[in-house]
């Protein structure tokens, strides 16, 4: 009988220890998130919430290390090369931030999945060779920059049919606000608009943006889809109302909080949709065979304050079409 008993609970405390170790080394994903900006709280807040929705929870199976180059573009090989030595099973990236991380783990040997949750021209910028079939370890969401850019300009045209003088702000490090500056080069004749392109892609460029404005007096500003751009906004938002310049961006944002209008895709949904790419490479689908995702919405946002200070009334015909209204 004693011996029977001490069996039993010699086979208990086994099991015990066994089942909890094997809880508690269950795989914990490691996500690198690289951007060439500063921190969009509400945009990681979303990715992490749609993770939520799919069963990943931090501190149990996830860990999501951030890196942001702040502007500094220079900075995204080290901080590429910081989250590879993490070991971080997978890369999602902003932008210009795509390349820097895949060739940090290469330089090491290794390949790591990317997901790019923005990217304007991914063909163009060489992070996949086809939509369809990106062909390497590198897929994710465009935000269709190259379709956008002449509506923008349109915009601004309609708003005021007098304009025909639009400074464009654009970096010349980055490859698809070069690609955007050319597209806008296409289109403006036609709309009786000269283009002022104007580079602000580094921080010693601002002030002499600033000053060369102030020499051109152009009609309106356009501020091309790049994180550098969004580090500077509230400058540029508070020169533009010392000027009595209408803006259009790129990002939703930038409108509510003092722009003219703004013109595009809904980020959070991007970095939502980002999250499902995730899911699938880490259960063990391959970047290759994933297709890059267009977005098939976009938002225009105006902002009826900032058009009353700068003695402008908004056509009816934008106003129909606006999908937020700031007023």
């Amino acid at each position: 009988m004693r011996q029977r008993t001490a069996i039993v609970v010699g086979a208990f405390l086994l099991f015990v220890p066994l089942t909890a170790g094997a809880e508690q080394v269950g795989k914990v994903h490691r996500i690198g998130y690289l951007t060439p900006g500063s921190e969009r709280p509400s945009r990681l807040a979303a990715f992490r919430q749609a993770l939520g929705e799919l069963g990943y929870v931090e501190g149990k199976n996830l860990v999501v290390e951030e890196r942001y180059a702040k502007g500094w573009r220079q900075h995204l090989p080290a901080l590429a090369a910081e989250l590879v030595g993490l070991k971080v099973d997978i890369f999602v990236t902003h932008g210009d931030a795509t390349l820097a991380a895949d060739r940090a783990a290469k330089a090491v040997g290794r390949t790591i999945p990317v997901v790019f949750a923005v990217a304007a021209d991914p063909i163009g910028s060489g992070f996949v060779t086809s939509l369809a079939r990106p062909g390497g370890n590198i897929t994710g969401l465009s935000d269709s920059h190259s379709i956008l850019v002449p509506k923008r300009l349109e915009l601004l045209k309609e708003v005021n049919p007098s304009i025909t003088r639009v400074a464009v702000f654009w970096s010349p490090i980055s490859g698809f606000t070069r690609g955007q500056l050319k597209i806008l080069e296409t289109v403006a004749p036609a709309l009786g608009i000269t283009l002022l392109p104007v580079k602000f892609g580094k921080h010693e460029d601002v002030e002499r943006a600033f000053a060369l404005l102030r020499r051109a007096r152009p009609h309106a500003l356009n501020i091309l889809g790049y994180p550098f751009s969004g580090i500077y906004r509230k400058r540029i938002l508070k020169f533009a109302r010392a000027n009595r310049l209408p803006t259009i961006f790129t990002a939703r944002r930038s409108a509510v909080v003092g722009g003219l209008m703004s013109y595009g895709v809904n980020f959070h949904d991007q970095y939502r949709r980002a999250a499902t790419y995730v899911d699938k490479i880490l259960k063990g689908a391959r970047p290759a065979d994933l297709p890059v995702e267009q977005p098939t919405r976009f938002y225009l946002t105006v902002n009826l304050k900032t058009a009353k200070a700068l003695g402008i009334t908004f056509p009816r015909s934008i106003l129909l079409r606006a999908d937020e209204v700031i007023e």
